[in-house]
């Protein structure tokens, strides 16, 4: 190989080990064009064939046993694109026996004979064990299952000393999940090996060819000779190719004597790899690497199976929350707090450990995560137009908020409705693990035995690494659930908006109605009171009128700073709730002779309260009672106290509000109240506004029908 001028991590990545222009000694390679003249052999083919090859040898001229000219001319039959499969025999030369692999690469005819002591019936039996082995593969059920029975049964039909079973990380590392040993050997279970133990080149290589054997990590390659300046014999496919002298020295290093690796291959990537080590050389016949390599090819398979069906059951999953959580969009008017209920199933969809949702600007949060902290991450999310945004490290986030992030390290934000600034967050903590290192990962520059140069780690001794400031990566099930729920949230959202612009417009209309109406009565009683009216008749008209627009506009008003995330701005102070019942209900009593209410009080209950935003809670209720209970049954109101806690309670006989309607009970303009005949100026915002002010009291508000009466219960803390 020709010596590079600097040594660097790219010079290991870029070594061009597919191009050797060696073998190891232990077999014969010639290869041809695809007319059978010979182009290259090995220094090999006069020792173990007794050939003597010459340049442009026409194939025919080399006395090759009619079997193996069989097979040569099969296999040139099977040529497309100047390719063709390896086609493989037994054969016997000179008497010794040969594995015989014939195959066709880059319009090349390639033909290798790899010796073998082994004999035919024991690689028969070996071949049934492999047999019985796939079909024991085959009924495994866990990833981790699968590889550690496949490293018991590699290591019984190859007879390596050692058989691990590899998975890689998206970082090309890998960690060591089964093990098959000799008893006397350190155990390799658990630990992990860097990606650039198998660099770039070598990691194609061993897709597109799974099967490498190393017969004797001492030996000394095998030269091909051919045409002086012609191109290298690219050896992609050939299974004496001579490996790379840093390879060899790892190897050397980790006290190996022979090697073989077979890959497990799913959906075109590396997924993981059985290396099989021995600590004296060891040849393996090729038809028992093929069954070693049947078996890789079964685990790849069942691999891809195990993980579609937990991605297809976490699809499913994600689905059904995608439906209910739509439907929360849809039917309220505060989809913010609203999804809080669908928080577990959404944290299990996203595989978050906690939950922020975020509208309006008001921000609530489900699990151990504090509010504060939950507005600092929802004010560092990005203005531009990434709707979704992703961070898997503390290094991720911007540098004002990494000391304050705590346990956190990771964050998938899912911005569904920009218009209002509504983002969804699932979160995840930070993993601090242990990584169990097979030696100090870093290469190390030192006089190796080709010089000066990156040479492979000579300590396999166990390293521990902490690693902190990381949480669990979000892998592309993960993504594919956050971006299937990210569309459907923003089609609801849309939706709602539309529904929005209509109920505006409609708002807008009624107003231009309904204050029309008491500001023409005002206008009348000035006419009459102009004109010598009676003045008091025409006094209580203005103040009805008033009072009326008055009410219309305040709802309007409250409505609006909901709406646009300002809130009602609560003023608390200790109040007497029972003396502010009482007047209330005298009230409604003096302005409708014909309600009747009966009241339910202990003697005072004070607790810390806005007092005129509770007389609109109140002022509501009965309002509603009124106009949807049945005329001439009484409203019954009841105050009492559990523990620290208020308990107010409206009672009124009325049908059961219908089911489908229930979710929409605290919906501003709902048409069940909109043009209600019995509530003509009504815009249906009275339940709307006193949920509001309730929830931002701290307690809530709940619906439920004890025939024949419907009942709505307001809960408050006292403090």
């Amino acid at each position: 190989m020709q010596a590079t001028d600097s040594v660097t991590l790219d010079n290991c990545a870029d070594e061009p080990i597919h191009i050797p222009g060696s073998i190891q000694p232990h077999g014969v390679l010639l290869a041809f064009d695809l007319t059978g003249a010979l182009l290259a052999w090995s220094d090999t083919a006069p020792q173990l064939l007794g050939l003597t090859p010459v340049l442009d040898m026409p194939l025919a001229a080399l006395l090759l046993p009619p079997e193996v000219q069989q097979v040569v001319a099969e296999c040139r039959d099977g040529i497309e694109d100047g390719e063709a499969p390896a086609a493989a025999l037994e054969v016997a030369i000179g008497g010794r026996q040969f594995d015989c692999i014939v195959h066709v690469h880059q319009s090349r005819l390639i033909i290798e004979f790899e010796q073998r002591e082994t004999p035919s019936d024991a690689v028969a039996a070996f071949a049934l064990k492999a047999h019985a082995a796939i079909d024991r593969l085959k009924r495994q059920k866990s990833v981790d299952a699968l590889l550690q029975l496949a490293t018991e049964q590699v290591r019984t039909i190859t007879g390596f000393d050692r058989v691990m079973g590899y998975r890689f990380h998206e970082d090309d590392s890998g960690d060591v999940i089964a093990e098959a040993r000799r008893d006397d050997l350190e155990p390799y279970l658990g630990r992990r090996y860097p990606a650039g133990d198998i660099p770039a080149q070598a990691r194609r290589l061993y897709i597109i060819n799974t099967l490498r054997l190393i017969v004797d990590v001492g030996y000394t390659p095998s030269p091909l000779r051919g045409r002086a300046g012609a191109a290298p014999l690219d050896l992609s496919h050939s299974v004496l190719r001579s490996v790379s002298p840093i390879h060899i020295e790892y190897l050397q290093n980790m006290g190996v004597g022979a090697s073989m690796s077979v890959s497990i291959v799913v959906n075109g990537r590396l997924w993981g790899l059985l290396a099989c080590h021995h600590m004296a050389s060891l040849q393996v016949p090729y038809s028992i690497r093929m069954a070693a390599d049947v078996m890789a090819q079964v685990i790849a398979s069942l691999v891809q199976s195990i993980e579609a069906r937990d991605r297809a059951r976490r699809v499913e999953d994600s689905a059904e929350v995608r439906t209910r959580v739509m439907e929360t969009l849809l039917h309220n008017e505060e989809p913010a707090r609203a999804m809080l209920a669908h928080a577990p199933a959404l944290c299990e969809s996203l595989q978050a450990e906690a939950l922020i949702v975020s509208q309006y600007g008001k921000t609530m949060v489900h699990g151990a995560i504090d509010a504060a902290l939950a507005a600092r991450i929802v004010a560092s999310l990005p203005a531009g137009d990434s709707d979704l945004v992703e961070r898997t490290a503390v290094s991720d986030w911007p540098q004002d908020m990494r000391a304050a992030l705590g346990q956190w390290a990771g964050m998938l934000a899912l911005r569904f409705d920009p218009a209002t600034a509504g983002w969804l967050l699932g979160l995840r903590r930070e993993q601090i693990h242990t990584i169990r290192w097979g030696g100090r990962p870093e290469k190390v520059v030192v006089a190796g035995p080709l010089g000066p140069r990156l040479t492979p780690r000579g300590s396999f001794d166990e390293w521990r690494e902490m690693v902190r400031g990381r949480s669990v990566p979000w892998n592309a099930t993960d993504k594919l659930a956050a971006t299937q729920l990210l569309g459907e949230m923003h089609r609801a959202s849309v939706a709602k908006h539309i529904e929005t612009d209509r109920a505006r417009t409609q708002l807008l209309a009624m107003l231009g109605h309904d204050l029309r109406g008491p500001l023409h009565s005002i206008n009348m009683a000035a006419t009459v009171l102009q004109h010598g009216g009676a003045a008091s008749t025409m006094s209580t008209r203005i103040q009805a009128s008033s009072t009326r627009m008055e009410r219309l506009i305040s709802q309007v008003l409250d409505m609006s700073r909901i709406n646009g995330g300002i809130g009602l701005g609560l003023t608390r102070s200790d109040v007497d709730l029972v003396a502010l019942l009482q007047d209330l209900l005298d009230e409604a009593r003096l302005s409708h002779a014909d309600l009747r209410i009966e009241s339910s009080l202990p003697p005072a209950l004070r607790a810390q309260v806005d007092g005129d935003r509770m007389v609109q809670v109140v002022s509501n209720l009965v309002s509603n009672a009124r106009h949807h209970g049945t005329h001439g049954e009484p409203i019954q109101v009841k105050l009492s106290e559990q523990g620290d806690q208020v308990l107010l309670e409206v009672r009124n006989v009325a049908p059961e509000i219908p089911a489908e309607m229930v979710p929409m009970l605290y919906s501003p303009l709902k048409h069940t109240s909109v043009g209600n005949v019995r509530n003509r100026g009504g815009l249906g915002l009275g339940l709307y506004i006193a949920h509001e002010i309730v929830q931002q009291h701290g307690g809530q508000i709940i619906y439920r029908y004890e025939a024949p009466q419907v009942v709505f219960t307001v809960t408050l803390p006292r403090t």
